[in-house]
């Protein structure tokens, strides 16, 4: 074998080396576009986390939030709301699940595991209908003295746990809670 013959081998392997390197970075710089589109844009993170002044909240009023582009019922509730709320059997729920990713697991539906603080004072939901997305009524719409949805009919009580109509779940509760005595984060 002569001294040139051995050569020619490194340099064929040099030429795939060098030619694979040059597809792995074409494709990179091709597919790299592809896949950072997917990241959600600028404004989308920037309302991914909100603050909310309750502090001129009066009781028995409620005051209406967009979040992640969907509106959030914050409502501070007369006592005569919250007695209401508790007195209610779990068993006359359709949906005896709180829906509350504040707390973990499926916890029961009561009152307490839906409200935003130990008294039960601050309720925070999401306002959208269950059924098909809709934004019920409030200010002690419905049957029982909550939100009602006139689209299809669905009644929530004070504690915007459904109670009649065709929605098949609770109005969820956000992520939230309190920062400080008048101010409250979502998300």
């Amino acid at each position: 074998m002569s001294h040139a013959e051995d050569h020619e081998g490194t340099r064929r392997d040099f030429l795939y080396y060098a030619t694979a390197g040059a597809g792995a970075v074409t494709a990179g710089a091709a597919i790299w576009p592809l896949v950072h589109q997917m990241n959600p844009s600028a404004d989308v993170q920037a309302l991914s986390s909100i603050r909310v002044d309750v502090g001129g909240v009066e009781t028995g009023t409620q005051i209406s939030v967009k979040f992640l582009g969907k509106p959030v019922f914050i409502r501070r509730r007369t006592q005569e709301e919250i007695d209401e709320a508790l007195a209610v059997e779990l068993s006359d729920l359709p949906d005896p699940i709180a829906r509350n990713p504040n707390i973990t697991g499926d916890v029961p539906a009561t009152d307490e595991n839906r409200a935003l603080d130990e008294a039960g004072e601050w309720l925070v939901m999401m306002g959208v209908c269950t059924h098909l997305g809709c934004v019920p009524l409030g200010d002690g719409a419905g049957d029982f003295n909550g939100w009602f949805c006139p689209c299809h009919g669905s009644h929530y009580d004070t504690s915007g746990r459904i109670r009649r109509g065709p929605a098949p779940e609770n109005l969820p509760v956000p992520v939230a809670e309190f920062i400080d005595e008048t101010t409250i984060q979502l998300g």
